[in-house]
């Protein structure tokens, strides 16, 4: 099958935010008085969404805001770094670039809400490459269910084994390739504890954008 399409995860594969969200959990937990778990996310039931993430708090932590207004919360505590300081991984705005040189389509399929990609990609002075966004604010199951890549396909008018996906994280990839996806995933450090798991899930481990480039050309895309 021809592929035709590259899909992007968010956050720890196009920018580098996830220390960022660690910050953020330790702030809004211990400003209710409540220490982080250890296995804070070991047992998402419903994937990893924005909205999923924000109805788990909820319940674990017995939280009296809606998961609405958590997520509004989580928005304020991180948009200015979004919006202005978190910044492309190397060699992402060049992949890019040639992608859309050759006429590939290119996607998002982010856990994060479609405010803050916006915010991130506008910044970073990439939104404008992306043909299809896949964000975890709506009503789908969060990775590593494959609903928000399906999602994007669909969005691209396009079969998933056209699609190419690069992820950072174990539920990523996991959710990538139960979409029927071929799947790359790209070292980052913060999920570095999954890295053997990673590396037999996905298709090929790429340490950065170099190498992903170079398994996309495997595909027969002169990029």
């Amino acid at each position: 099958m021809t592929i035709k399409a590259i899909i992007f995860d968010l956050d720890g594969t196009l920018i580098d935010s996830m220390g960022l969200w660690r910050m953020v959990d330790e702030e809004f937990l211990s400003s209710r008085g409540i220490a982080v778990p250890e296995d804070l996310f070991d047992h998402l039931p419903q994937g990893n969404s924005f909205i999923q993430t924000a109805q788990y708090f909820k319940d674990r932590f017995a939280l009296p805001e809606s998961p609405e207004a958590i997520m509004q919360i989580w928005t304020e505590m991180v948009q200015e770094h979004y919006a202005g300081s978190v910044a492309l991984k190397s060699g992402v705005d060049h992949l890019l670039e040639r992608l859309k040189e050759r006429g590939i389509k290119i996607g998002l399929a982010t856990s994060n809400s479609y405010e803050l990609a916006h915010k991130s990609l506008t910044y970073n002075r990439v939104w404008h490459y992306f043909d299809f966004v896949s964000t975890g604010d709506i009503e789908l199951r969060g990775k590593p269910y494959p609903d928000i890549y399906l999602n994007c396909a669909r969005g691209l008018d396009l079969d998933p084994v056209q699609c190419i996906a690069i992820e950072d994280t174990l539920s990523g990839v996991q959710a990538a390739k139960a979409a029927g996806m071929i799947t790359l995933a790209i070292h980052y450090a913060d999920s570095i504890r999954d890295h053997d798991c990673i590396r037999e899930t996905a298709d090929a481990f790429c340490e950065d954008y170099s190498q992903i480039q170079n398994e996309i050309r495997k595909h027969r895309i002169d990029i």
